[in-house]
């Protein structure tokens, strides 16, 4: 599946000041960031994704010829956009903390430097492309921190906001630790490795419990995970154990079985004892059912013994904090800093970097947000990854991305770790970066 890139996917005031950029000849380098203004109240940390997606989109930007019959025909726009239109392409600069990166408040995960109406046209999708990836990372991860060692598996397709986003939720969980997904396409697509089991329809189907089990069995000898609660959990729990030895017989192993619903602790402890009795001691069980990271808690905390949760839902949609308040902003024009002064959205101006810091145990102990030329002590986060329109580099493999994902957990303060809201991770504004803002201001006044 490609993702949408149309010039036309966009809102309509960035056409409305493209033309009047065009036409007024503002066409300068501008410099763009995107950050997150403050955490939502749930969260200790956010972890950054969707770059790859967005340098694709970048790299291809171009109008296609039904798009600009429309432009000239739509009523809204002169012929000078529409002809300045007809030969766009992305000529700008990217620099952006890598996929996988632990991020705070005010710090730019992506800068843009472009012909400012360039830079201002590609906001709506950038911004569509990287909050939305990092919502569902930041949601994800926090379940991979409560269930270490646990397969966990994304199962939010079906009640993702449409086909883009589930895919997106996929690679953003995966990116984030999970084991998988639900979501073939998201196989070919970005490499993720694909769970399943069956429904219910298709035990329904069938006029015995143990015939269904057994034809799926048949049908899928290498993934046999039989689903269990559609009648009576413990009853079909010693149902899987009768029909083992004769799929034994034929060479197949049964994997495992799946509870969806009713107190899911107290059915794992039940079944766990029939399985185990019953000389099934190697099947796993895993459980799904509107599930999130608090509740997986609970039931790592209950001693349940499961061995894999399918979370969906209410992940995908990242349903306890459902946006982040992202924004992408103009913080240099023609050579001069700029800066938004509004009441509670006030920007700070300028091309930045971030800086972190560790203490000796190699933790995250502090970041410096300063401006691009001005050295600070620590890790520099923000990095160019694209120059004059070209990638710097090929796209980064999902794994190592992954893995990066891996290692910033591992570095984060306990404090952080945790579901419950700890202290907030302290982010340094640099002198530097005070009296930019302090000139710019005086400038306006």
């Amino acid at each position: 599946m490609n993702l949408p890139s149309s010039l036309l996917l966009t809102d309509l005031y960035q056409l409305t000041m493209l033309q009047g950029y065009v036409e007024q000849g503002m066409e300068e380098q501008a410099t763009f960031e995107f950050f997150v203004r403050k955490l939502p109240p749930v969260r200790n940390f956010l972890l950054a994704a969707g770059l790859e997606q967005t340098l694709d989109f970048l790299e291809n930007l171009c109008v296609t010829p039904e798009e600009l019959e429309w432009l000239r025909t739509c009523g809204h726009f002169r012929p000078t956009l529409v002809d300045y239109l007809e030969t766009l392409r992305f000529t700008g600069d990217v620099h952006a903390m890598p996929e996988g990166t632990v991020f705070f408040p005010d710090e730019p995960i992506v800068r843009i430097t472009a012909p400012l109406p360039q830079a201002q046209l590609v906001e709506t999708r950038l911004i569509n492309l990287v909050h939305f990836q990092t919502l569902i990372a930041s949601k994800a991860v926090r379940s991979v921190l409560v269930a270490p060692g646990k397969l966990l598996v994304d199962f939010g397709l079906r009640r993702a906001h449409g086909a883009e986003a589930g895919l997106l939720a996929a690679r953003a969980s995966y990116l984030a630790g999970f084991s998988g997904t639900s979501a073939v396409a998201a196989a070919p697509q970005f490499g993720i490795p694909i769970y399943g089991t069956m429904a219910h329809s298709f035990i329904q189907a069938h006029e015995d419990e143990t015939a269904a089990f057994e034809r799926f069995a048949y049908a899928n000898p290498d993934n046999v995970v039989l689903l269990i609660d559609t009648y009576d959990t413990e009853a079909a729990a010693a149902k899987v154990v009768s029909l083992a030895p004769t799929l034994r017989q034929k060479g197949i192993a049964i994997q495992g079985v799946r509870l969806d619903s009713g107190d899911l602790a107290e059915h794992a402890r039940k079944v766990r004892r029939i399985l185990d009795e019953g000389g099934l001691s190697d099947a796993v069980i895993f459980a799904s059912g509107n599930l999130d990271e608090s509740s997986v808690e609970q039931l790592l905390a209950a001693q349940a013994p499961i061995d894999g949760f399918g979370i969906g839902t209410r992940m995908d949609t990242s349903a306890d904090a459902p946006y982040l308040d992202c924004a992408y902003k103009l913080e240099e024009y023609a050579g001069r800093a700029r800066r938004k002064r509004s009441e509670g959205k006030a920007t700070w101006p300028g091309r930045k970097q971030v800086y972190r810091r560790y203490d000796v145990d190699g933790r995250m102990s502090g970041d410096i947000l300063t401006l691009e030329d001005d050295p600070q002590e620590g890790e520099p986060l923000i990095q160019p990854v694209m120059r004059a329109g070209k990638r710097l580099a090929d796209a980064t493999p999902l794994t190592a991305l992954r893995e990066r994902a891996r290692s910033q957990l591992a570095r984060l303060p306990h404090r952080l770790r945790t579901l419950e809201k700890g202290p907030d991770y302290p982010v340094q504004v640099s002198p530097a970066l005070r009296d930019l803002a302090k000139a710019v201001d005086e400038h306006r006044a």
